[in-house]
């Protein structure tokens, strides 16, 4: 960039609200990190290739891109959205339907329907996410499995992140029917699981009980690597379309990936015993759904970008972040340990002031539906509540710790962080030395 251009684009960001200051300690940070940028790069070419082979192969074509109404009979836009699915993650089938409404719903839906009253759920990596704590009915809600008489065993991870496997041993039993495996860090400072960590874990319980469903929470993992869980021995894979496979133009959906048995049994619970995946209209929006597939393994790029910016700035401003600056990525969340309540609220402000839509609304904490404590989100977003878009939350309690993620571009992404940067520096919680 000429000095020219530099001093141009330093008055931009001026312009929009970030000072000299916090804009030449981006810059200085971002120097820093052109090598790593460049890996993320290499990262994405290869899933796109993969992406755009699996489309070939399925012979998706123009007539793919259209939609049905009533029963979804026939639906050859959707048949074939689902072949393709199943040939990225190389597995045997997929359900992939806009009638999954969020990702709780879709892991929801995998469980409900593969465990049965007597069944056993056990989850080796500690406390799942914070919406499926009613699902699996750890706390009491309507409709959970604990109510169909499914029972729940948990065993922690370790003090330095690693698998209890004596515990893991100790816990399978008779019953134990589907181990869930979440990948991401959830509402937690633990390191997320790298896809060979997953496999490890899959390998081990398989020799114990080689009968027992392994299901990954996928959600904020996919075309981070260019492997899946499901080519490390996962019976089912599932997330969200409005995280990274749906490249921000799913308007909705999720998926599931795995065992033809596994799936065939959701998409008997998600329509109707005897009916299947035969039924569920596309209603238009197919294309968004290929076309974000297409594109998520550049958006997820961006958005790994922008994770890796954030731990930077932040671990050199003093703060614990997870993953630290320097460890690979295996999912797109940044976490940020601010130890108050203060930090996390005026991080989530400053990034929805940096939004394109609702950059004028304050973020607040509030009771959110599923949580157990009060939470604040910002995600000023095209699709409402897409994740893969420039956005971050955390709930109001200790250890005080936010979540960032997403970012359709690098662009957005980096201005978000220095919004964050700046709004921390206003209200005197950080300063640069």
């Amino acid at each position: 960039m000429t000095a020219r251009n530099r001093e141009l684009m330093r008055e931009q960001y001026e312009r929009m609200g970030i000072s000299p200051e916090a804009y030449a300690y981006g810059e200085e940070v971002l120097a820093s990190l052109r090598e790593r940028f460049a890996r993320i790069d290499e990262i994405a070419e290869y899933n796109q290739l993969k992406v755009i082979q699996a489309m070939q192969q399925c012979g998706v074509s123009e007539a793919c891109l259209l939609g049905t109404t009533g029963y979804g009979y026939n639906d050859l836009g959707r048949d074939t959205l689902e072949k393709v699915y199943a040939a990225v993650f190389h597995t045997e089938d997929a359900l992939v339907r806009p009638q999954i409404t969020c990702g709780t719903h879709a892991l929801a839906l995998a469980l409900m329907s593969n465990l049965r009253p007597g069944d056993e759920l056990l989850s080796p990596v500690g406390k799942p996410y914070d919406t499926l704590e009613e699902v699996i009915g750890i706390r009491p809600s309507k409709g959970s499995l604990k109510e169909y008489g499914i029972s729940y065993k948990q065993v922690d991870l370790s003090e330095d992140g690693s698998f209890d496997y004596e515990g893991i041993r100790a816990a399978i039993g008779e019953r134990t029917k589907l181990v869930t495996i979440q990948r991401s860090k959830g509402y937690q400072t633990r390191p997320t699981l790298s896809v060979e960590r997953i496999g490890e874990l899959i390998r081990f319980v398989k020799e114990i009980k080689p009968d027992v469903i392994c299901m990954v929470d996928n959600c904020y993992g996919e075309f981070v690597e260019t492997i899946e869980p499901t080519d490390v021995g996962a019976d089912m894979a599932v997330g969200s379309l409005i995280k990274n496979p749906g490249g921000g133009l799913a308007p909705i959906g999720g998926y599931i990936v795995g065992r033809r048995d596994c799936v065939e049994n959701a998409a008997y619970r998600l329509t109707s015993p005897g009916l299947g995946k035969e039924v569920g209209a596309s209603l238009g929006i197919l294309s968004s759904f290929y076309q974000g597939l297409f594109l998520a393994p550049t958006v997820t790029a961006s958005a790994l970008k922008g994770a890796v910016f954030a731990a930077n700035l932040y671990e050199r401003l003093g703060f614990a972040v997870v993953p630290d600056g320097t460890q690979e990525r295996y999912d797109i969340i940044q976490a940020v340990t601010f130890g108050s309540p203060e930090g996390v609220i005026a991080f989530c402000q400053g990034i929805q002031a940096a939004a394109s839509v609702d950059s004028f609304v304050t973020p607040e904490p509030w009771d959110m539906p599923g949580y157990d404590a009060q939470v604040i989100m910002a995600a000023g977003a095209f699709v409402s509540g897409s994740s893969i878009e420039l956005s971050a939350d955390g709930p109001i309690r200790p250890p005080y710790a936010v979540y960032f993620q997403g970012g359709l571009t690098f662009p957005h992404a980096k201005l978000g962080i220095l919004k964050t940067l700046q709004n921390l520096l206003d209200k005197k919680i950080v300063y640069i030395k």
